[in-house]
């Protein structure tokens, strides 16, 4: 009798792990989720640029400026919603370079031309392997990359006035 009264409780109990879990995930931050290449060099890549399709970049191209990185792609609403900073920060003289992400090459090179180009150089990551390689949870996500190639920082999401402000500025600052 005993044991099928406890049997009744099972249900209640799974629902009230099941809710305190959700609890717990609902109050994350997603921008502070952690990044497994903080600290470690941008992974080694080869790949064509966006600008010219016969001309391959590399890791190289970070070598002696701070600089951001920015996952990008046509198909992401949220990539539009920040273009517009990006041009901004660019025209101040912020070094960002892109990487168009699973992405139509010819949408992505109306994109640049018709909203304007915001990038040092761009490369076309088609198969999404260097976003695997990056960690990319999806587009648009952001690195900081110091003067050695070295990723200090990585943002999820829109880089607007307040992430620039509040985040990224004073890190650029911190590794010139």
């Amino acid at each position: 009798m005993l044991n099928q009264r406890l049997k009744l409780f099972i249900p209640l109990a799974v629902f009230a792990v099941l809710a305190i879990l959700l609890w717990r995930g609902l109050s994350l931050d997603p921008n502070a989720m952690p990044s497994a290449l903080v600290d470690k060099p941008v992974p080694r890549f080869y790949l064509p640029s966006l600008e010219n399709p016969d001309q391959y970049l590399d890791q190289g191209i970070f070598a002696g400026k701070v600089s951001l990185l920015n996952v990008w792609a046509t198909w992401c609403p949220t990539c539009y919603a920040e273009h517009s900073f990006l041009v901004t920060l660019a025209e101040q003289g912020v070094s960002i370079y892109g990487v168009n992400y699973k992405d139509d090459i010819e949408a992505a090179q109306r994109w640049l031309t018709d909203l304007h180009n915001p990038y040092v150089a761009t490369v076309i990551d088609k198969d999404g392997r260097l976003g695997l390689d990056l960690g990319v949870f999806g587009a648009p996500e952001t690195y900081l990359i110091d003067k050695e190639g070295i990723v200090r920082y990585k943002h999820i999401g829109v880089v607007d006035e307040k992430v620039w402000q509040e985040t990224l500025q004073p890190l650029m600052q911190k590794y010139q």
